[in-house]
């Protein structure tokens, strides 16, 4: 299992490699640092002693120097360079083409610690990766092993995949599960109560059919957060620093691709923790990025 991980040198660059070797920890996944030279890099001649680098080679040598430092011994690594107007487009070319299982890429850097806040890149990504797309909160920092699933439920087209990831993954390294249902709520409506009670029956329904393709015993559980907001809804769940959130993508996505819908967008920039955001009618379950 391969993991695409979109390397830059700075921050987020920072960020991507620290989730992706988490991940690889936790899967056994070796790692392709794919770092994306905008073409208009202009280029510079070396001196005539040829002890000079140009420019765009000095760039390539300090970008995997830097990179492959962030990589501990027990996880494999190769540094790529890919040359491309579009770090989005070069990414997910990287990955159809070495059939891999993820990228995974750091939030904006102007965002607030831990939180996201979704740049160019990465909106890119959500609107267009066949394959899931990991995102590290700013300035996470955590290589150990995985704590727990949680998968966000809904009815909404492309639950059925995310749900299907997590499944698999916990089922495959034991790792606690959870289903959340999020419900933003108007508390002047008469349906108030009616619309928790229905978020309450189908995580339970969720549950119950996951029960019966996860091992006997295994822990999973369901919780139902409300509030005004659904960022609102978000806080007010406890998360574990070695957590990740599972979510389907907008049922507006074409068959295969991701296309982050408006609630998704709203959880997003709330998280604490890293998020995967799964194509809709993902299908390769032989390869789930987790499992």
């Amino acid at each position: 299992m391969r993991y695409v991980v979109g390397y830059q040198p700075d921050a987020r660059g920072a960020d991507a490699v620290t989730l992706a070797v988490a991940l690889a920890r936790a899967q056994g996944a070796e790692l392709d640092l794919v770092f994306v030279l905008n073409e208009d890099v202009p280029y510079v001649p070396p001196s005539p002693a040829g002890k000079r680098l140009d420019v765009k080679e000095q760039l390539i040598l300090t970008a995997q120097g830097d990179a492959l430092r962030l990589v501990p011994e027990d996880v494999k690594a190769d540094f790529h360079v890919r040359r491309a107007h579009s770090f989005a487009a070069a990414l997910i070319e990287a990955a159809v083409e070495s059939e891999a299982a993820l990228i995974v890429i750091g939030a904006a850097s102007y965002g607030l610690l831990k939180r996201y806040t979704v740049g160019s890149v990465a909106n890119a990504l959500l609107h267009a990766s066949p394959v899931p797309v990991a995102l590290a909160p700013r300035g996470y920092d955590r290589t150990d092993p995985i704590q727990r699933l949680t998968a966000l439920v809904g009815r909404r087209e492309g639950a059925d995949a995310a749900i299907d990831v997590a499944l698999v993954a916990a089922g495959r390294r034991n790792v606690p599960l959870r289903f959340v249902s999020l419900v933003e709520l108007d508390e002047r409506a008469d349906d108030f109560g009616e619309n928790i009670n229905a978020a309450h029956r189908h995580a339970n329904t969720v549950l119950t059919e996951a029960a019966h393709r996860l091992p006997v015993g295994h822990e999973a559980g369901v919780e139902v957060a409300h509030g005004r907001t659904f960022e609102e809804a978000v806080d007010s769940l406890d998360w574990l620093e070695g957590e990740i959130v599972i979510v389907g993508s907008s049922r507006l996505a074409q068959k295969r691709q991701i296309f982050l819908g408006s609630m998704a967008n709203k959880v997003l920039r709330a998280l604490p923790v890293p998020m995967v955001v799964v194509p809709r009618d993902y299908e390769r379950a032989e390869s789930h990025p987790l499992g």
